[in-house]
């Protein structure tokens, strides 16, 4: 069957999400004149809130006696605004992203976050014009590496599993279901943050591992003219 589409992971796939947030969060305790960004950082990866949520903040104040928690506000501000300004694409995906437009394929985004940040990030890089769909959490009301946002993004494409590369960092939300799914798959080993969780044993293999983003354009090369459109 011919790739008509590529969808992408949002975060670490197309940019350093961690670090982004990691200087948010060492801005954050700099206003506050105490603490540690690596020990407020660890409060995100935890699972009580979210990975996003600014609730962790509280909780990291509350937690370490920081006063006053009128700060909270503030502090909210800083993580927001910065992260979003420390976002940063990596090395050739905007100009990658547009080749493969000019190819004819449909672009599409899985992300676990929500549609208004998402849609904030892809304007403030500038890449939400090439996108043809994006699918976040709140959109499907489930995350990765449930199947229903896999098959929601195929559907707004309108293109079947096998018409599909997805290119993401996590090997056990984006590959496995994606893959299982019957679309080819692309691991983007240059991203991967995660934790050992996302690399269990026994997981399926990626069709391919990529290590620079434009290794996309020559994935879609090898598939020959017979299998592109």
């Amino acid at each position: 069957m011919k790739i008509k589409g590529i969808i992408f992971d949002m975060d670490n796939t197309l940019f350093d999400f961690v670090e982004a947030k990691m200087i948010a969060c060492t801005e954050v305790v700099g206003f506050l004149g105490t603490g540690d960004p690596e020990e407020l950082f660890g409060y995100f990866r935890r699972k009580k809130h979210g990975f996003e949520n600014p609730e962790n903040i509280r909780d990291y104040m509350v937690d370490n006696d920081i006063q006053p928690l009128e700060k909270y506000e503030q502090c909210i501000h800083i993580y927001e605004t910065r992260k979003l300004r420390h976002i940063i694409l990596y090395p050739r995906v905007k100009e990658t992203l547009e080749e493969l437009k000019k190819m004819g394929l449909l672009l599409g985004i899985v992300t676990d976050a929500s549609s208004h940040n998402a849609r904030k990030r892809l304007e403030r890089l500038g890449i939400g014009k090439l996108m043809h769909s994006l699918t976040a959490h709140d959109m499907t009301g489930t995350k990765k590496p449930s199947p229903e946002p896999f098959i929601y993004a195929l559907k707004t494409m309108g293109l079947s599993p096998g018409e599909v590369i997805f290119v993401g960092d996590s090997l056990r939300r984006d590959i496995a279901p994606s893959k299982k799914l019957g679309m080819l798959t692309a691991y983007a080993a240059y991203g991967d943050r995660n934790s050992a969780a996302d690399r269990v044993t026994g997981m399926e293999r990626p069709d391919h591992t990529i290590n620079d983003f434009a290794e996309i354009l020559g994935m879609v090369l090898e598939l020959g003219e017979d299998e592109r459109i």
